[in-house]
């Protein structure tokens, strides 16, 4: 008897044997695919981890349904690398290939199946009729009955219950499709272009064209531009720069189009489809780009993991590049992570300038189809999956032969997952990867994290620093505000000061752009009652909802929770409703008031929930058809806007004063990366940022790019407070509906690690927000001190976890441990 270990995509810790043949065993190896039935009637695909011929203890082994793979889809190294994973998180490896595999590779009886069949003529149809088997057109036939169906339908419809191997015979014929791909639909980038009907290309009927329209004086004046514009230049015209050119309205060029007078047409400007003309030859670098390159090249001989300290905007993208062409004139692959997949229209457009088809992009948002492709790509090192784009899921990916790994913008707080499990952090987890494969890591930022920091100090990593703007552009000239004396002295003209309006005055007379940064959407996040003081709280969750105008609604912006702005005090019924505090919203409202005559945009959660929304501002942006864009933190990302003069913070504050022991070193990191969107080309910018408290260390800091005193003034206090990077960190969060059981938990919880870790354990201790979706929320913060061992305290909390289980009295809290959930 021959058997298997498979690893299930299930959050349980063993892997469970089945039994196989001798072909199977012979056949098998570890990283392939099996279907496997689970409990009374479920099926999972399971990975194979090992094969043995030692038969498990007290239970039956149920044989395997079928297998999946003619070669392992999973490499030994990837293996290897979810192990380091769900070890040092403290999860499950099933939890590591649920987050690790895309979903297509995972069958299981949840999945929904649907017909895929949308683009075919009536001869493929019947050709694909006829290659079908009885068992195929069975579900066929059912599928065109019914749109949808589960595994277990599949089931009943063949009478049996190994049903995964038809089921892969038909997605290999792209008869079918799962039902994820319904939900993600990769849509190409469309640009709208207009031209002239052929009727009026004739002179006479152009001329006939005219004479109507001498009484719609605006469809005529769009004419006209279009004539100009074309005679300048033979290039397709789109309808944007059209409908600036004649200062109209897009509802002009729209009655044109119905009039049948104008004709549109769509441009795909796509994304990652690579249009196939020839690379251009990588750019020369500057003096201190090379100087910085060749530094790299003799770090990399000591140090493996290397830290790129560049101001913003000093180039470090070209540099990257350069990096990238030898690592791929060795053969090796290249792995380039950024922390938000919204942010990289530039960069892939960059990237495939220089290196063409070898460019692939792998994240979250990609069809299914188009992310198994990838993945099978990167798995036979094919050459236009040399180099990688992609966010933290990307170091799933299964490499044959990595080279190098650079993590841009390493300092952002999106390179960690927080939930589900495995609750990991992107730019650790490629550190490790690097190691497994031998290959070098860069990491990238202008205002690096405290730990990278940390360990540069302490000759782990290696560093390079590029002190200064690509062409010697000047660092922005950081202006503090104190809006606390502005409104003594009435010089605040809402939430705006006297300087600010003076600044954007001069810049938008200018001709150029300006970024307004508030880092709190909706339009204010109170509303009081002033009579009474009453503010409308969410049912659900420990909060105040939060006012929303251009819906009219006040919103929970925890568990999604709204109702439409009441028009009194619910509790006392008078009408004094007034606002406290202000987000993008509202600074939208005064910026239109200000500032009637320049087009102005808004870039928050609410403006980008759409796939492609992100880009198209990014665009208008780029295209300056936007003067004045309001945005939270996205405005903040690595983004290059070359006609960005003046960047404007509204209340610093707000961000200096939040409740966590990192909000100093991200406010100076928000701040600096803000600011460094302002003056990227020729002239030097201009930051203005305004706070109840300019002389605040970190204010300080900023205005004079200062990083080296705030990483010292940080240090200094986290080591005196027991804070990373001189103690670790794991919180484990207990949540339950019954108030009074979450509490009797988490007291027994924290009392059982007190025996063993002493005062290393904080807590439990609710979070601000103590409440969400109606389960009370307790939070116990375990430090571990540096000479205490990080495994055998993980060891620990696992048995406290095993006993925590046993307690009847507690079944229902679940608890969560994340491991450095900073």
């Amino acid at each position: 008897m021959y058997f298997i270990d498979v690893i299930l995509p299930i959050p349980l810790k063993q892997t469970f044997t089945y039994s196989v043949n001798k072909d199977e065993a012979a056949f098998l190896k570890q990283g392939f695919r099996v279907a496997v039935p689970f409990g009374k009637s479920k099926v999972y695909t399971a990975i194979v981890y090992q094969i043995h011929d030692q038969a498990p203890q007290g239970y039956e082994t149920k044989s395997i349904d079928h297998i999946l793979d003619e070669e392992a889809v999973i490499t030994q190294k990837q293996i290897k690398h979810w192990q380091w994973l769900a070890s040092y998180y403290m999860c499950t490896l099933g939890e590591v290939v649920k987050a690790a595999l895309p979903s297509a590779f995972l069958l299981e009886s949840e999945t929904k199946i649907t017909l895929n069949l949308a683009n075919k003529s009536v001869e493929e149809l019947q050709q694909i009729e006829s290659s079908l088997t009885d068992e195929q057109f069975l579900i066929f036939e059912a599928l065109q009955t019914q749109p949808v169906l589960h595994i277990n339908d599949l089931r009943s419809i063949l009478n049996r219950s190994n049903v995964v191997k038809v089921m892969q015979q038909l997605l290999d014929k792209e008869i079918i499709a799962v039902e994820e791909e319904l939900t993600e639909k990769y849509s190409p980038k469309l640009r709208r272009y207009v031209k002239l009907k052929e009727d009026y290309k004739s002179e006479a009927s152009l001329k006939a064209l005219l004479e109507t329209l001498d009484r719609a004086p605006k469809q005529k004046a769009v004419l006209m531009t279009l004539f100009m514009l074309t005679g300048q230049n033979p290039k397709p015209v789109d309808t944007v720069s059209l409908q600036k050119k004649s200062e109209t309205t897009a509802s002009v060029i729209k009655a044109l189009i119905k009039k049948e007078i104008l004709e549109e047409y769509f441009i795909q400007k796509d994304r990652v489809e690579y249009d196939g003309t020839a690379t251009e030859a990588t750019k020369t670098l500057s003096d201190a780009q090379e100087i910085a390159l060749n530094e790299l090249q003799v770090s990399f001989k000591e140090h493996d993991i290397v830290l790129l300290h560049g101001v913003t905007s000093s180039g470090k993208t070209e540099v990257y590049v350069k990096l990238i062409e030898q690592t791929i004139k060795e053969g090796r692959q290249v792995l380039y992570m950024l922390p938000e997949i919204a942010l990289t229209t530039q960069l892939i457009s960059r990237l495939q300038h220089y290196f063409g088809e070898k460019v692939s992009v792998y994240h979250s948002k990609y069809t299914l189809n188009e992310r198994v492709e990838v993945w099978n790509n990167v798995k036979e090192s094919k050459p236009k999956a040399q180099i990688i784009l992609g966010a933290r899921s990307s170091v799933f990916l299964p490499f044959s032969n990595l080279g190098l790994i650079i993590v841009d913008e390493e300092h952002e707080p999106s390179f960690k997952q927080y939930s589900p499990a495995p609750r990991y952090h992107g730019r650790d987890s490629a550190i490790v990867l690097a190691s497994m494969h031998k290959a070098k890591t860069i990491l990238g930022s202008a205002t690096p994290s405290l730990e990278t920091f940390f360990n540069v100090k302490a000759k782990k990593y290696g560093i390079v620093t590029l002190s200064k703007r690509f062409n010697n552009v000047l660092m922005p000239e950081i202006e503090l505000v104190d809006i606390k004396d502005k409104y003594r002295k009435k010089k605040m003209t809402g939430h705006f000061s006297d300087r600010l309006i003076e600044e954007m005055k001069t810049v938008l007379e200018r001709g150029e752009q300006v970024i307004l940064f508030q880092n709190r959407r909706g339009f204010s996040p109170v509303i009081e009652c002033t009579t009474c003081g009453t503010s409308p709280q969410c049912p659900n969750c420990d909060v105040s909802l939060t006012f929303h105008q251009y819906k009219n609604e006040l919103r929970c912006h925890y568990c999604g929770y709204h109702i439409t702005m009441p028009k009194s005090c619910v509790a006392c019924g008078s009408e004094t409703l007034d606002d406290k505090g202000f987000g993008t919203e509202q600074i939208e409202t005064e910026v239109n008031a200000l500032f009637s005559g320049y087009t102005v945009a808004r870039m928050d959660q609410d403006t980008t929930r759409g796939k492609h929304a992100y880009a198209k501002l990014i665009d208008r942006l780029e295209n300056q058809e936007i003067d004045i864009l309001i945005g939270t933190q996205m405005v903040a990302k690595g983004l290059d806007f070359r006609n960005v003069r003046l960047v404007g913070v509204l209340n610093a504050d707000n961000l200096l004063n939040f409740p966590d022991f990192r909000a100093h070193e991200r406010s100076f990191q928000l701040l600096q990366q803000v600011s460094g969107r302002a003056g990227r080309t020729e002239k030097r910018g201009k930051v203005l940022i305004q706070s109840y408290n300019p002389l605040h260390k970190i204010l300080q800091q900023v205005s004079q790019h200062d990083y080296t005193s705030m990483y010292k003034e940080q240090t200094e206090e986290r080591y005196q407070f027991k804070y990373p990077p001189y103690y670790r960190m794991i919180k484990i969060t207990c949540r339950d509906k019954n108030f009074d059981k979450l509490d009797k938990a988490a007291a027994w919880y924290g009392a059982a690690l007190r025996m063993q870790l002493k005062d290393n354990v904080l807590g439990p201790e609710p979070p601000p927000v103590s409440r969400i979706r109606n389960n009370y929320i307790t939070n116990i913060l375990v430090k571990i001190p540096k000479e205490q061992s990080l495994v055998k305290t993980k060891e620990m909390i696992n048995l406290v976890q095993q006993s925590f289980n046993g307690i009847k009295a507690f079944a229902s809290v679940r608890i969560t441990i994340d491991v450095d959930n900073y």
